[in-house]
């Protein structure tokens, strides 16, 4: 599961891992320690790699330095790569919800105004500066030789999302019914 910070990654591998009875991994939750302490690179690795030995999972994050462990595991990457103008005012609304809610996050960490606001650490200064950085990145690995193996689902707007994830479960469901009786 990729896509731009604050295009719903998280809440979409929710659902799909609840939908595919796989665990969910969320890599923010791996990476972030108390004060937005990151994990040093070798132990966030290491970290990942014991999440992903399971045989079926399915993950959510856009971590470079573990991609090449979760997406050579991979069969399938999900990318919403939804607008900028969409990708924005989720980041601005979640943000507001976060800071005004004081939401526990990974970690124990709680988003600030200061931080959100008024910081080059803001997440929105983030999805500003990395929405089209991220964009060109995957359509390069999409294209590159290293993943071929994979399948990939592109959705550009929430209900292409949602199509997918209602094809999923008739398909599983259709799975599950027993056969007909002769």
């Amino acid at each position: 599961m990729i896509g731009t910070s604050c295009c719903g990654k998280t809440r979409f591998a929710q659902r799909l891992a609840t939908l595919l009875d796989d665990p969910h991994i969320e890599l923010d939750a791996l990476y972030w320690g108390p004060r937005w302490t990151p994990e040093p690179r070798e132990r966030f690795r290491q970290r990942v790699a014991s999440a992903i030995d399971a045989p079926h999972w399915v993950v959510d994050g856009n971590y470079r330095p573990v991609r090449d462990l979760v997406w050579h595991r991979a069969t399938t990457v999900v990318w919403l790569d939804y607008g900028f103008p969409r990708i924005f005012a989720r980041a601005l609304r979640r943000t507001m919800r976060r800071v005004w809610h004081r939401e526990r996050l990974f970690g124990g960490n709680r988003e600030t105004f200061r931080q959100a606001f008024l910081s080059r650490d803001s997440i929105l200064w983030w999805v500003v500066t990395s929405h089209r950085r991220r964009r060109r990145e995957y359509a390069a690995a999409r294209r590159g030789a290293e993943y071929a193996h994979l399948e990939w689902v592109v959705c550009t707007h929430p209900r292409d999302a949602e199509r997918f994830l209602d094809r999923l479960a008739r398909a599983r469901a259709a799975d599950s019914r027993p056969p007909p009786a002769v």
